[in-house]
């Protein structure tokens, strides 16, 4: 098996969850490669080898300084072309999806999408995938090669080997459709603190917090923590809090090595989003809340009692 890891990157680093599949690619595959695709970007390649990847290939080019998905196809689709590799692997996200579902058309290659799971099994490599709503978990395979992989963001975490890779430069000639496309401007939400795709502890707020202007206790425990604020569907229906935070089946995969759940219930959708985590917390006033059943600890009170005694306690030990 010859595999490529598409290795996205933002502000100057490689993402988190990339770099977690990529060590998972490496653990199935012990001579994967990994490829950086962008504008002054060549720097970051070398980094990619203590994840696991041998080599990792580079387009450094002007063209591909806008995180725009067409260009990306063209370079992805020349590699793939020029080295053989027979699977290429993506951590989701909304560029890295585009660019699957490009590269896919361009080369008339399977793609199978929010995977959870990458073994190999008698020989062949089976994806798992999450159905009914993550209930159950379905194998699902390829009936041509190239294979195209998108992961579910935050599924696997991302491993130091020490190893160190070899970079490569390559060339890549843009169609001119590619290019009809231009960024006009790029908005950045405005946060504090980590994101919650990146960072090691979780502060999540559900209904249970009673109005958005209870949201000040999970912000102060996060902080206090120096963690990243999530939220539940319910919560950011309601409009309470931005969308960028929800964490769950039609929002994020997370995987915090601390999981603090506040006024939480623990619906399966929700569950499927955070279950990954290290450490789970729960503080909810009800005993039978379904979180209870899967967390590492639980308490059960009043969060608006239990939560600013806790913040009090982290910023005394801290100081």
């Amino acid at each position: 098996m010859a595999t490529l890891v598409f290795l996205e990157h933002h502000d100057g680093e490689l993402l988190k969850s990339s770099l977690g599949v990529l060590s998972k690619a490496a653990e199935l595959d012990g001579d994967v490669a990994g490829v950086v695709l962008g504008s002054g970007v060549r720097d970051l390649a070398a980094g990619a080898g203590a994840f696991g990847a041998s080599t990792v290939f580079v387009a450094d080019k002007p063209e591909l300084e806008a995180p725009l998905p067409q260009p990306r196809v063209d370079a992805l689709a020349r590699l793939v072309a020029d080295q053989g590799f027979d699977t290429v692997v993506f951590a989701a996200s909304v560029l890295s999806a585009d660019v699957a579902a490009g590269l896919s058309a361009r080369l008339g290659a399977g793609l199978n999408w929010d995977l959870t799971d990458l073994v190999q099994q008698d020989g062949s490599l089976i994806g798992k995938r999450p159905a009914l709503g993550d209930s159950v978990y379905v194998d699902v395979g390829w009936t041509s090669e190239p294979r195209l992989a998108l992961i579910r963001a935050g599924t696997f975490e991302a491993k130091e080997t020490g190893g160190q890779a070899e970079v490569v430069d390559f060339d890549v000639e843009f169609e001119d459709f590619s290019l009809a496309a231009t960024m006009v401007e790029q908005a950045h939400a405005e946060s504090e603190g980590p994101s919650i795709e990146e960072a090691e502890v979780i502060v999540a707020g559900g209904r249970g917090l009673g109005s958005p202007e209870n949201f000040k206790l999970v912000e102060e425990l996060a902080k206090a923590l120096g963690g990243a604020v999530a939220a539940t569907r319910a919560v950011v229906d309601a409009g309470w809090y931005p969308y960028a935070t929800q964490v769950g089946q039609t929002g994020k995969t997370v995987s915090p090595k601390l999981y603090v759940a506040c006024g939480i219930s623990g619906a399966i959708q929700h569950k499927v989003g955070m279950q990954s985590s290290g450490v789970i917390v729960a503080i909810n006033k009800d005993p039978n809340a379904p979180i209870f059943e899967f967390c590492d600890l639980g308490v059960v009170g009043d969060l608006h009692e239990i939560v600013p005694k806790l913040t009090e306690l982290v910023q005394q030990r801290r100081s």
